[in-house]
């Protein structure tokens, strides 16, 4: 290499080494002149390596919303859970639920989960909003779930406690709703609790064919049309949303049948007979008139659905000429068919036009043991 080559390579490296050495006391500006060779190796591309291992701070997302969206048959008396990417900070806004009830939020790591007092009733269409701002990616989102339908079976249970049905229901060991609990009961409105049906004695056999454990039957339309009647509603026999409102609130209340529960069987055998069962006991058993053969009671088994204790009852006769009776102790349980009481000269044999006619005495003694819903069999 020629002098002057070496002179312009020293050159360079005197050069390059001032530069460096420069540039990293301007990082630290109290670093002392005398230590020039340690901060050479310090490199700028190391520096910028060790910046990178820290991240920024990760964004508030929302996750998931529990029950998800679109469900259908939900618990209606479960909590909801609301899961981020991090915890809520504490002053963000918490989501918001439609309709509104009562209940709290709590903070749970990750998530918010809403623990609500008693819940929503069934059938209810249920919006979770997450307000503006609590996620940069999802803020407004909007979550929907529908409740499912109350249970049939907790239906039967209730109203067996309650009186309404002649079967027992027992709770199973540990099983119980505590006493006065609305929420409990609402709880177990969607999952009943498990527990035993029992049959008291003393009613007739054919009374059970009428029952069918957590499926609609004619003694559930006959129990819910007795509650009904002693609740003010109208009688129809259904557990509509006002029904099972009121059962619910009877059920934490313990707010038992107080007339009891009765059957009756109005029978066409000759002499024909109506026989009145009441809490598990034959009550009543007299002599009665059913229908002629051109107006004939119908035979089967059907619900009182209406009582007055006078009417003048009007209509048809077979031979087109037109009646007005005043008639007491008055129970309907099918059409304009109904159990009460008429001045006859005699009774045992069918000279009615669709009733079941009995004395006086029997009339008076029957009418307050046929409540509303009360099952009348009319036999062949």
């Amino acid at each position: 290499m020629s002098r002057k080559a070496a002179a312009i390579a020293a050159g360079v490296i005197v050069a390059a080494g001032a530069s460096a050495a420069g540039a990293y006391a301007a990082l630290d500006n109290h670093q002392p002149h005398a230590q020039p060779r340690a901060q050479a190796h310090v490199s700028p591309v190391a520096d910028r390596h060790h910046a990178a291992v820290t991240p920024p701070p990760r964004p508030l997302r929302l996750l998931s919303v529990t029950p998800a969206n679109g469900s259908r048959g939900v618990d209606g008396a479960g909590n909801i859970t609301v899961t981020f990417s991090k915890p809520l900070p504490a002053g963000a806004a918490l989501p918001r639920l439609s309709p509104a009830i009562a209940g709290s939020w709590q903070r749970a790591g990750d998530t918010v989960v809403f623990t609500p007092q008693a819940g929503f009733t069934a059938g209810t269409r249920v919006t979770v909003t997450v307000p503006e701002g609590a996620s940069a990616a999802r803020s407004g989102y909007k979550s929907t779930f529908t409740t499912a339908s109350y249970s049939m079976l907790r239906l039967q249970e209730m109203l067996a406690q309650l009186g309404y049905l002649p079967v027992t229901w027992t709770p199973a060991v540990g099983a119980a709703i505590p006493a006065g609990s609305a929420a409990a009961q609402l709880a177990a409105a969607y999952e009943p609790p498990p527990g035993t049906f029992g049959w008291p004695g003393g009613y007739p056999a054919g009374l059970r064919s009428f029952w069918a454990r957590g499926r609609a039957n004619l003694l559930d339309t006959g129990a819910i049309m007795g509650f009904e009647a002693d609740h003010g509603m109208a009688v129809d026999g259904v557990a509509g949303r006002l029904v099972w409102a009121a059962l619910l609130k009877a059920a934490a209340a313990g707010q038992r049948n107080k007339h009891g529960y009765s059957y009756a069987i109005a029978s066409q055998g000759s002499p024909e007979t109506l026989t009145i069962w009441h809490d598990g006991r034959q009550v009543l058993r007299t002599l009665a008139n059913t229908g002629i053969s051109v107006a004939p009671t119908p035979v089967g088994t059907f619900p009182v659905y209406e009582k007055l204790p006078f009417q003048v009852m009007k209509g048809t006769n077979p031979d087109g000429s037109h009646y007005a009776d005043p008639v007491q102790w008055v129970s309907y349980f099918s059409g304009g068919s109904a159990v009460h009481y008429i001045g006859r000269g005699s009774y045992g044999w069918p000279q009615s036009l669709g009733c079941v006619e009995v004395p006086y005495t029997a009339a008076a003694e029957a009418y307050p043991y046929l409540p509303y819903g009360t099952l009348v069999t009319v036999t062949p």
